[in-house]
């Protein structure tokens, strides 16, 4: 990645967006779903006041997982699948630390899918943030594992014959305290749910639906059928959750559902012995980094 220059005190005024912009400027194709997922991570971040050196980004490969060479945060630009046992060791080592995992339906969903459901059940506190764009852009529309049924592409020339997978109903059906969805051109509401996750004491997996306007144009598709989440929706629900993850007809955004449950952070301090005998953090540092 490329030097960026990270402050390394308090700032006297508030932090606003700007803040957290780094000197490169995004590569992306215009209109792509990204710039819209980048503008509310800005805009979280900068709602939470986090200092921009107490903030962590990691990404595997692909066109999102550029993400932090944009971001004037610390960064981690990993191999391909690899973002969230990076992410882990780096929140275990560091668990003062804000870490944010983004990556796309490639990245987290076909080669990295095997991490996802470990990183879930032991709820480490990392905010997941996996931009869906429902196609490989960066190797130029391959189809991906959330390519709808029928889609022609250079690897399927005679359609996707295989069901796209359900990030929502998976991170539900893994055991994710937190679950939520968003929409890149909808940034607003998007920073507001980035917000929560980070808030939230535990693993936070949002799914955001990011187009890819080069090779497969799905804002029409989206736009028809958004809604939110109904105003009495109960997001501590986790079967009424999965049913509606598995039998939505329209896209729901907000919250799915939520629990508080320790983090593993707050786990292992619970069975390390006491204080004065076991140096926890000493020990992190040196397992895992």
């Amino acid at each position: 990645m490329p030097d960026v220059t990270i402050p390394t005190q308090a700032p006297s005024q508030p932090l606003t967006v700007k803040d957290y912009r780094s000197e490169v400027k995004p590569v992306w194709c215009p209109g792509c779903g990204d710039f819209g997922v980048l503008s509310a991570t800005f805009k979280a971040l900068a709602m939470l006041q986090i200092p921009v050196q107490q903030v962590v980004v990691v990404s595997g490969i692909g066109c999102s997982s550029r993400a932090p060479y944009f971001m004037r945060v610390y960064g981690f630009h990993g191999v391909h699948g690899r973002a969230l046992p990076i992410a882990t060791g780096i929140k275990l080592a560091r668990p003062d630390l804000t870490v944010l995992a983004m990556g796309g339906d490639g990245d987290l969903m076909a080669i990295g899918m095997g991490h996802l459901p470990h990183a879930i059940s032991r709820n480490v506190d990392i905010t997941c943030i996996m931009m869906d764009n429902q196609i490989y852009g960066l190797t130029k529309a391959q189809a991906s594992p959330t390519t709808f049924l029928g889609h022609k592409t250079k690897s399927t020339p005679y359609g996707v014959m295989a069901r796209p997978l359900n990030p929502v109903l998976l991170a539900l059906a893994s055991g994710a305290t937190f679950v939520a969805r968003g929409y890149s051109a909808r940034p607003n509401e998007l920073a507001q749910i980035i917000a929560e996750g980070v808030r939230h004491r535990g693993f936070s997996f949002i799914h955001v639906h990011s187009p890819c306007v080069e090779f497969f144009n799905t804002y029409d598709y989206y736009d028809q059928r958004i809604t939110t989440l109904p105003a009495d929706w109960d997001p501590h629900d986790l079967k009424g959750a999965m049913e509606l993850a598995l039998t939505e007809k329209e896209v729901h955004l907000g919250i799915f559902y939520r629990a508080e449950t320790p983090a593993y952070e707050d786990r292992l301090r619970e069975v390390a012995p006491k204080k004065g005998e076991f140096d926890l953090d000493r020990y992190l540092r040196e397992r895992y980094m």
